[in-house]
């Protein structure tokens, strides 16, 4: 017979010990595999030469603005990997509270080429946002083309994003 224990026996208080500590390695088991499953799926997101999401706009701006702002060095958040920069410390707070409403799709490569089965830069002046989503195009002459049909193209894209998600961002252009 164990030694009681505020009404529990010590066999009693070992059997619970012993859940709790089974409990809490499920529940870190659980949190690292959600961690790192959602880790592998984030693809990596389309910087400019200086090392830049959306050529360092502030990506809240796009949402909220007529045109992107540029973003200062001074005002930034880290996510997916990359320092994003903003014009103003509200859209910065914006960002973080919830920054996958602001980040561009297919982490910034082109909505068009993704519907031809290509993974390539982007332009930070040719986008458009459509249901709340930033969508960018590798040139204004992409950008015109993409607006013909962008139901269809945008389909394609969903359809072939899978596919290149994984694979390594595109390079950005010598020339901007």
């Amino acid at each position: 017979m164990g030694v009681a224990v505020k009404g529990k026996t010590m066999n009693h208080l070992r059997t619970t010990n012993a859940c709790v500590r089974v409990g809490f390695g499920l529940a870190n088991l659980v949190l690292a595999v959600c961690f790192l499953t959602s880790t592998a799926f984030a693809g990596e997101q389309y910087v400019d030469r200086n090392g830049h999401p959306v050529g360092g706009n502030d990506v809240v701006s796009y949402h909220t603005e007529d045109a992107p702002l540029e973003g200062l060095e001074t005002i930034t958040a880290a996510y997916n990997g990359e320092t994003w920069l903003f014009a103003t410390e509200a859209n910065r707070d914006l960002f973080i509270a919830d920054p996958a409403r602001y980040v561009p799709a297919y982490d910034g490569h082109c909505a068009y080429a993704l519907a031809d089965d290509r993974k390539v830069r982007t332009d930070p002046n040719a986008y458009l946002v459509v249901d709340g989503v930033l969508y960018m195009n590798f040139s204004m002459g992409i950008h015109r083309r993409w607006l013909r049909d962008i139901e269809g193209y945008l389909a394609q894209s969903e359809a072939n994003w899978p596919r290149h998600e994984g694979e390594p961002r595109s390079q950005p252009s010598r020339w901007f």
